[in-house]
């Protein structure tokens, strides 16, 4: 079965080794890349390899307020806790993560952060 949102709903379907995890949406901080995974991170400190791309999270996700700040995350706008301003910049998110901001992504960044904010 492939991975899928839950239409009208704030869950996630994903497969994995040991059969198929539904995942809160609103739980998952930020995703990282890894080659051809994905990692997530989430507000219990748990954390879950999948593989799929962070691209297609990205598509999968952009109604859910995540926002991709650079090539290898996608973070919740929810945990965002403030912009640092620098070449690139960087987001500090609630739990203390420094995430970079890259300067090709920090235009669209600023504007989809700002007029969106929580």
């Amino acid at each position: 079965m492939p991975e899928k949102t839950i239409t009208g709903s704030s869950l996630i379907l994903l497969p994995g080794n040991s059969g198929i995890a539904v995942l809160d949406i609103g739980s998952i901080i930020r995703i990282q890349a890894i080659s051809n995974y994905s990692k997530l991170f989430f507000t219990n400190g748990k954390k879950l390899v999948v593989a799929k791309v962070l691209k297609r999270f990205e598509e999968d996700l952009a109604a859910n307020d995540f926002i991709r700040p650079h090539r290898t995350h996608l973070v919740n706008k929810k945990f965002i806790l403030r912009y640092i301003d620098g070449e690139g910049g960087k987001i500090e998110l609630h739990n203390g993560e420094l995430i970079d901001v890259s300067k090709r992504r920090k235009p669209e960044f600023l504007h989809h952060w700002s007029t969106n904010a929580c």
